[in-house]
């Protein structure tokens, strides 16, 4: 506690020189802070500091009860620091950085705060306790996530993958001993609960981190103690039945979990790093696969123009973007639509992530040579009706599945490319002949991820209007665009979104761009003439969402270029 505030409780008549001269031996004795050391004497409350700070000086206080903290927040200043100094950040909004502090008058931690941030920070006022609870929560794992599985006791969580005995070694006892067990099981139990899509155990030389990737996002969620860092790795290597003594190569693997009658499947992918192996596992829940195309994000005319195309009975149908921009989703929306008893589907995945009746679905395995290539030249021999590959490598693979589009199949398929366009100079520099591609190609869709404001706390805001127009909105809409942001609630761990929907940027292959490719064409020479022929490129996808109220600027500027 700085000195000001301590002549301020003197002056109140709160405490007493006595009580402060006191209070400042112990301070001094213990090293805690001085209002630490006025409420162990007895000579203060805490309900009472802050009752004085907010009627005396108007300060706001807030409740940190059940708040929990944002990651990306902790990052800025640091846990040491938020230990050191006892305070915590609350929420960003603009350039203000909302900061809980047992003393709002400390001038020099705010002053560090600010230097370190760029922020202007706003006090906001708690007691030591609340702001410590909030630090724990935050940093200890089973503090944080206590409560998460609250309700499983009786069926608790079952792994479906068989576990073999092994001999019994050091590092084999540690694994199986009950704390790692139960850390596991909570990590897995409160991702599952956070809806996260990854968990990444990160070993470095002076700490072990946890992280989860939400909506998009990764987030740090723990720092469990650096010395558990191997009997957690070897945990999961057991539950996926990998080679706990092999340390020097990658390896990868699967286990099932049942929790409240839900399965989920973790893909689990391990590698070498320079201070011991990094964990990533994927949760795919199958209770979150979205089937439906009239929820994926598309617009109405978008989503028209698409289902018209995937009716078609032969042609190739490609969707690009990165890994994680939710292609795969896309895909498996329009298998459920066209899965039917008359049809004949059959897919290559790598993997398969969701297991959909009536469709036969092949896993890819190189080291055998199962590949996209391999696969694809037998299903022609199965009489198929419709061809799913999960991606188009190289010009084997291209060329098959340009050949069964031409023969009569409906072939749907991915790329890396950075929009619609791209994907057929993709195909070109390949080296499939641009007669090929023409001639097969019906439509090519590209999509991002954002993340949808949460609807607990959304409110408008107001933006600058050149922030507008730099978007791309046109100058005379720009004072009737309304933009909206999420406040930061108990709902949405304080982040402000929840949840993603996908920007799409849907292209026909019509018959002027035909003769472009014919010509071979530069990629932004076709895209301007689908965009002619009345194509919504990713950014106008993202500004009709903005003006839906569904996210915001920086989440389209976040996934979009122009």
């Amino acid at each position: 506690m700085s000195d000001r505030l301590g002549q301020l409780l003197l002056r109140g008549e709160i405490i007493t020189e006595d009580q402060l001269k006191q209070a400042l031996n112990e301070q001094k004795l213990k090293g805690v802070s001085l209002s630490s050391a006025l409420i162990e004497l007895g000579s203060l409350l805490e309900d009472d500091l802050l009752s004085f700070l907010h009627k005396r000086y108007g300060l706001p206080s807030i409740n940190l009860d059940d708040m929990e903290l944002q990651p990306k927040l902790v990052e800025l200043i640091g846990q040491e620091f938020m230990h050191k100094n006892q305070v915590v950040p609350v929420r960003r909004s603009g350039s203000t950085l909302y900061l809980a502090m047992v003393d709002p008058f400390d001038v020099s931690v705010i002053d560090d705060i600010k230097f370190r941030t760029g922020y202007h920070v706003e006090a906001l006022v708690a007691s030591e306790t609340a702001i410590r609870g909030a630090i724990d929560r935050f940093v200890d794992p089973t503090a944080s996530i206590n409560g998460v599985l609250s309700g499983f006791e009786d069926e608790g969580m079952e792994v479906v993958s068989h576990e073999e005995t092994f001999d019994i070694s050091e590092l084999e006892k540690t694994a199986e001993e009950a704390p790692v067990i139960k850390l596991v099981n909570l990590i897995l139990a409160d991702a599952i609960s956070k809806g996260a899509s990854d968990i990444h155990l990160e070993p470095y030389e002076r700490y072990f981190r946890v992280r989860y990737r939400i909506d998009g996002i990764l987030y740090e969620v723990m720092r469990p103690p650096i010395q558990m860092k191997n009997a957690l790795i070897s945990r999961v290597k057991i539950m996926a039945q990998l080679d706990i003594a092999e340390r020097r190569l990658p390896q990868g693997g699967r286990f099932l979990i049942r929790m409240q009658n839900r399965e989920m499947d973790f893909r689990i992918s391990i590698i070498p790093i320079l201070f011991g192996e990094k964990v990533v596992m994927r949760l795919l829940d199958k209770a979150k696969l979205q089937l439906d195309m009239t929820k994926l994000g598309f617009e109405p005319e978008a989503l028209e123009i698409f289902r018209k195309a995937i009716h078609k009975p032969f042609g190739m149908i490609l969707v690009t973007g990165p890994t994680g921009s939710g292609k795969t989703t896309t895909l498996y929306s329009v298998l459920s639509e066209l899965n039917q008893v008359s049809d004949n589907i059959c897919t290559a995945e790598d993997p398969i992530e969701f297991n959909l009746p009536g469709v036969n679905q092949v896993q890819m395995h190189d080291a055998i040579g199962l590949n996209f290539t391999t696969s694809l030249r037998e299903f022609l021999r199965q009489d198929p009706d419709i061809i799913m590959v999960g991606e188009i490598r190289d010009l084997e693979t291209a060329e098959i599945g340009v050949k069964a589009a031409l023969t009569g199949h409906l072939v749907l398929s991915t790329l890396h490319t950075n929009d619609a366009p791209s994907a057929i100079n993709r195909l070109l520099d390949m080296g499939v002949e641009p007669f090929l591609v023409s001639s097969s190609t019906i439509m090519v869709v590209a999509q991002r991820l954002v993340r949808i404001i949460c609807p607990e706390c959304k409110e408008s805001i107001e933006v600058p209007p050149n922030a507008i127009i730099d978007l791309g909105i046109p100058e005379e809409e720009v004072y009737d665009f309304t933009c909206y942001r999420g406040r930061g609630c108990s709902s949405c761990s304080n982040i402000g979104y929840s949840g993603r929907i996908s920007l799409f940027e849907v292209m026909p292959v019509n018959e002027k761009i035909k003769e472009l490719i014919l010509r071979r064409t530069p990629a932004h020479e076709i895209k301007n003439a689908a965009v002619q022929a009345g194509m919504k490129t990713l950014r106008d996808s993202g500004i009709t969402k903005i003006k839906q109220g569904v996210t915001t600027i920086e989440e389209v500027l976040r996934v979009t270029a122009e």
